[in-house]
């Protein structure tokens, strides 16, 4: 019933959308907005991807840190600050990713066309430097599937390009819970080259007990114009977050008594985690003729973790426990080449993962949050060889059409080293192939309506982390998972008018077989399996409506119904969610910006026994910029959560102590100063 509600709605708002054209309200010359989109491999004017794809800036107006901050306004993401800088930021689209515990899987993560998922489909953002960025892409929908594995969306960062005379901004900020940051930024060209620098430094006591936090970023980006039609693309960037407290999650007892606690086993064992992560990449278009290009992409990348877990010192009197401690070092690379002509895409992918896990016991003798005796030792190794081929046609004035299939063989190698007695041989190996159609067809109805459909056959292996603990509890990995598989479809609408006006909607449904879900979530330590048939469809809206030159609004809805097998909402996914936002600015250079959000309750297990309820919170940035000689002079003051309101930011999906609460901060405040050379 609802599937055949968000129809005929969907229906209505099309109907209603083509009479307007044809009655010439919407010009034929309306200004259309012309932001260039590359989700889809091609570039083109967002407005004419028959794809449901947001373009954003990144905002100045926050603290810089999280890449949540600048993605609030996109339908169907939903991107929570989990208030815990040991844990990455949850990232879901249209309900995929949802699952995560920490890190990000289900959506993959590109950082100026280069990955920053592993082969695996694990992903992290928290090493992304916010310093140097400048936009963010997101796909959602069917069109996601031509990237592979983890195929629920595709987010893609950009960095600013560095062109013009050299610019230096330096920004200093500081705020509650003794929040500092401090960051440099320079880009420019000279010649042919062109460079992009970024440098930030970021502390915190933190908004709850036990999770101070501390990082650490630069990123180098050089881009050198070689003829009329070849670029070249070199990147470095290096990530440091030494020992980021972690204050777990609460039950829902200790929430309502003090939701910025942190959990008493997090003093206890001192849980922690470190993580550095260095990449540098080489990317160079070669352009062959006018329509015809061939692109080269490599990279490597090596990332460490250290995490000290609260297992209590009882479990791990099992031979074939693994320990409290992690100690992963992750060494991935690869490459692509890709061909591209005005019609015709042909791609090939390879990427490689090397992975060295150890765990430790977390104690020695009476001393807990310490590293004791070694417990795991093991070699996995990854490889993935993925070849696509995209095309595109125009079907006469008013139609075009595309689809595309790409083919994925994911191969895994484990080797045990730590044979004991009573902890055997875990060694084992698996493969997972996947072959993924898409299909697309768009209406151009008039020059500022466009009226499209797609349908995709995505999947999604199992990460390392997914399959690192078994179920039964033995050691080794859980070598019995499945593909995770979904069929996607999509119909959408999208409007340009005048002056910079703008709506989007779109109504989707996915099928899942095979579906990743905690199984279990204990002592830091998750298990998955695999489930039966699931289901996620719904609605997500998208405005942007200016209302005069100075000031203007967006709005960014969905509505989503993500089930499991058993009739429950999947974990982590809420059903509704709004965000709204104002903003202002004057010529004179005062600036405000109100941000509003509503989030419906999420579910926080399987059973659906437990859930947190739903929120609404506000924000309020205000601002000045002015002249300082040669410098641009940038100052605001945030406020977020203005009305204080105490709520559950975010979920850990069937965490086994019933610690599945997250709180969001209280009302807190920040200022900054930017200058800026330009």
């Amino acid at each position: 019933m609802k599937t055949l509600w968000i129809a005929q709605r969907a229906a209505w708002v099309l109907g209603s959308m083509a009479g307007v054209a044809a009655g010439g309200v919407l010009a034929a010359d309306a200004e259309l907005e012309s932001v260039t989109v590359t989700a889809t491999r091609v570039e083109k004017p967002a407005f004419a991807v028959p794809a449901a794809i947001s373009h954003t800036e990144l905002r100045r107006d926050t603290i810089g840190v999280n890449l949540a901050e600048s993605l609030a306004g996109i339908p169907g993401l939903l991107a929570r600050d989990r208030q815990n800088y040991a844990q990455d930021t949850q990232i879901s689209v249209r309900g995929f990713g949802a699952r995560s515990t920490f890190g990000i899987r289900g959506v993959r993560i590109y950082v100026d066309g280069v990955p920053a998922t592993q082969p695996d489909g694990q992903g992290q953002v928290s090493q992304i430097n916010l310093a140097s960025a400048a936009s963010v892409e997101v796909l959602r929908g069917p069109y996601s599937a031509l990237y592979g594995n983890s195929s629920g969306g595709v987010l893609q960062v950009f960095s600013a390009e560095g062109v013009g005379e050299p610019s230096v901004r330096l920004d200093i900020g500081g705020g509650s819970a003794a929040t500092r940051r401090l960051a440099l930024q320079s880009d420019g060209s000279s010649g042919r080259w062109g460079y992009n620098v970024g440098l930030s430094r970021f502390t915190t006591d933190g908004s709850r007990g036990h999770s101070a936090a501390s990082r650490n970023s630069a990123q180098l980006r050089l881009t050198a114009r070689l003829r009329t039609r070849d670029r070249l693309a070199l990147s470095y960037n290096d990530f440091d977050a030494p020992d980021a407290q972690d204050p777990l999650g609460l039950t829902r007892a200790q929430i309502d008594a003090d939701p910025l606690q942190s959990a008493p086993t997090a003093l206890q064992f001192n849980t922690r985690k470190s993580a550095a992560q260095r990449q540098g990449s080489l990317l160079y278009d070669l352009g062959l003729r006018e329509s015809d290009q061939l692109r080269l992409m490599l990279y490597r990348d090596a990332r460490q973790i250290e995490q000290y877990l609260a297992v209590p010192v009882a479990t791990q009197a099992d031979p074939r426990h693994s320990g409290g401690v992690v100690d992963l070092g992750s060494w991935f690379d690869g490459g692509e080449l890709r061909w591209s002509s005005a019609h015709l895409i042909a791609g090939i992918n390879y990427d490689a993962l090397s992975q060295h896990r150890r765990g430790y016991e977390n104690f020695i003798g009476s001393a807990l949050g310490v590293r004791g005796a070694l417990r795991r030792d093991e070699r996995n190794q990854v490889a993935a060889f993925d070849q696509y081929l995209q095309v595109s046609a125009d079907l006469g004035a008013s139609w075009s059409a595309g689809g595309g299939l790409r083919h994925s063989l994911t191969r895994l190698d484990s080797s045990d080293y730590y044979v004991r007695a009573g902890n055997g041989d875990d060694s084992g190996r698996v493969a997972y192939e996947a072959t993924t159609p898409v299909a697309s067809l768009i209406w151009h109805l008039a020059p500022s309506l466009n009226v499209y459909a797609g349908y995709g056959r995505g999947f999604e292996t199992p990460t390392l982390t997914e399959l690192a603990y078994r179920t039964d509890g033995n050691a080794g990995l859980n070598l019995a998972l499945r593909n995770a598989r979904n069929d996607s479809f999509e119909l959408g609408v999208k409007w340009r008018g005048a002056t910079g006006r703008a709506a989007e909607l779109a109504v989707f449904r996915a099928d899942g077989r095979d579906e990743l879900a905690v199984a279990s979530n204990v002592g830091g330590r998750t298990t998955y399996a695999n489930l039966g048939a699931t289901r996620r469809e719904g609605a997500e809206l998208g405005v942007r409506w200016p209302l005069s030159v100075q000031a203007g609004i967006a709005l960014a809805g969905t509505w989503l119904s993500a089930r499991l097998p058993n009739g429950q909402r999947i974990p982590g996914v809420p059903g509704q969610s709004l965000y709204g936002d104002w903003h202002w600015e004057n010529v004179a250079g005062w600036s405000a910006r109100l941000e509003g959000r509503w989030v419906g309750a999420v579910s926080a297990n399987d059973a659906g026994t437990a859930s947190a309820e739903g929120y609404a919170a506000c924000d309020l940035a205000l601002g000045r910029r002015w002249r300082a000689g040669e410098w641009t002079v940038q100052s605001f003051l945030r406020v977020e959560n203005l009305s204080d309101r105490r709520y559950v930011g975010s979920v850990i999906v069937n965490e086994a102590n019933a610690r599945y609460f997250e709180p969001a901060a209280g009302r807190t405040l920040w200022l900054s100063l930017s200058l800026v050379s330009r």
